[in-house]
């Protein structure tokens, strides 16, 4: 196991020896790491959180408690994942095959969601890979997200769907007249069909 020497991990936490935890992360009460997985500086993994083998966080990643983050996700700095959310990692889930025999770790491919810069993840809500949430997007509590979240973008509802646009404050943004305003930071966007860029 490699872990950084200013790293706190409780007693009760299950890392495996194969993972690798950054310096300042945090991995609290009864949360489990499994082989492979790698947890950059700053981290904190809630109580009772799961990251799956070889799952990927970047810096000052804040997975809240019970939420869990199936392989092969890879999560970007600064991401937020609230308590008890999920990412998937099975388009077709069975727990056997078409003639009833149990299925092993051939019989399926796993795919991953991949969560950008900044992006945050609502309480209880679900990803279904394989899908990618843009760079500073919102998802809100309970939703399940079945496509690609455009960056910026504030998603809610089952399934998933765009209601607005907040900026990197995790604010909604306001419009003024072309623009988006972020009333907190004065940050500016342009809208352009799906997708929103910063102009200030």
């Amino acid at each position: 196991m490699s872990v950084a020497e200013s790293a706190s991990i409780r007693s009760t936490a299950d890392v495996d020896e194969g993972a690798s935890i950054g310096s300042d992360s945090r991995v609290w009460h009864l949360a489990q790491v499994r082989e492979g997985a790698q947890i950059g500086a700053g981290c904190n993994i809630g109580r009772g959180a799961y990251i799956g083998p070889d799952v990927v966080l970047g810096d000052n990643c804040k997975i809240q408690n019970y939420a869990l983050i199936y392989e092969p996700a890879r999560l970007a700095n600064g991401v937020f994942v609230g308590p008890a959310a999920v990412l998937t990692n099975d388009e077709f889930p069975r727990a056997v095959n078409p003639d009833g025999s149990a299925k092993s770790a051939d019989d399926w491919h796993a795919v991953g969601v991949t969560i950008e810069e900044g992006a945050s993840i609502g309480g209880r809500a679900v990803c279904i890979a394989p899908v990618t949430i843009g760079a500073w997007a919102l998802v809100a509590a309970g939703a399940v997200v079945t496509k690609d979240v455009p960056a910026h973008a504030l998603v809610v509802g089952v399934p998933a769907r765009r209601v607005g646009w907040v900026g990197r404050a995790g604010r909604p943004l306001v419009r003024e007249a072309e623009e988006w305003v972020c009333q907190e930071t004065g940050e500016r966007y342009r809208e352009d069909g799906e997708t929103l860029h910063l102009v200030q």
